[in-house]
């Protein structure tokens, strides 16, 4: 190293010790010359941070076998510490837990210096590519703690960290109903959904307004599924095809109608929805005109 360390570095190094950990470099990274602790954490002090996605059965298991299979751990996680005896890792949750399964003694991890950082990294959390409920529970979770410690400040603030507007939205609806429609509303939202200048308390409360405003389309919709099932009808992309037909949104539009009455006008769409013209093979052709590539 060509300087010394700054305090705050040599403080959490010495709290890594007292912990039972051990550090074996304190370095600074190439792109903003930050410093950072490369260390051995004691596993028992380190946990998933509390605003991330839930853990995937399947990917641990499967990341368990290689490392099994490997016979070595090479990856270390990424980790902040919010106060001294606990380590937060925001970005190798499914790695951590693996280490879990195997009760090793310490867990190899980059130690960030400065907790805050804690919300920024977990954008670039890519051990697991995100489905879009992992995603959305993610960001209500970072937003439920960032309106208690930076109360003041804005969704836009955050604009970053949350990544899309959307995302918050189908978050509130998620942790009602983990089985939500989200991919079907997913697109109407993308469009119409914003970023709030409210402060994240009162935004909280806002985005209580919206999701309900979501739940009652996603009412209506499930209504005309129903009445759809009594005709015989039933495909895994029934409710996109009703939504793409319903919807107020249009690709033409160039003036888009606000959150409120788009999905005001979706559920009267909605309502209103003739099911006696729906055929069973538009729905297909639909589908497959629709898959990814």
């Amino acid at each position: 190293m060509a300087k010394e360390p700054s305090r705050e570095a040599q403080a959490l190094a010495a709290q890594v010790e007292r912990d039972g950990g051990r550090v074996l470099a304190v370095y600074q990274e190439p792109v903003g010359g930050h410093w950072q602790l490369f260390c051995l954490l004691p596993r028992a002090k380190c946990e998933a941070s509390p605003y991330q996605r839930d853990l995937s059965p399947t990917h641990v298991k499967r990341l368990t076998e290689a490392v099994r299979r490997l016979d070595r751990f090479v990856d270390p996680i990424v980790a902040v510490s919010p106060r001294g005896g606990i380590y937060w890792t925001p970005n190798g949750n499914h790695r951590r837990a693996v280490l879990d399964k195997l009760r090793v003694d310490t867990v190899p991890a980059i130690l960030v210096v400065e907790p805050e950082v804690l919300f920024e990294v977990l954008p670039l959390n890519v051990e697991k590519a995100h489905n879009l409920k992992e995603k959305s529970l993610e960001v209500i979770r970072m937003y439920r703690a960032l309106a208690k410690e930076e109360p003041q400040s804005t969704e836009e603030a955050w604009a970053f960290q949350f990544e899309s507007p959307h995302f918050v939205t189908l978050g509130l609806l998620y942790e009602e109903n983990k089985r939500f429609a989200g991919g079907a509303f997913a697109p109407i939202l993308r469009r119409v959904d914003r970023f709030l200048k409210l402060t994240l308390t009162k935004g909280l409360e806002a985005r209580e307004e919206r999701a309900d405003r979501v739940r009652e389309a996603d009412e209506a919709l499930g209504a005309v599924v129903a009445k759809l099932r009594k005709r015989g009808i039933t495909h895994p992309y029934v409710k996109n095809y009703v939504l793409a037909r319903t919807t107020p949104l249009t690709r033409a539009r160039k003036t888009l109608p606000s959150f409120e009455q788009t999905f005001r006008r979706l559920r009267d769409s909605l309502e209103a929805f003739d099911v006696t013209r729906v055929r069973y093979d538009e729905i297909q052709r639909s589908a497959i005109m629709g898959a990814p590539e």
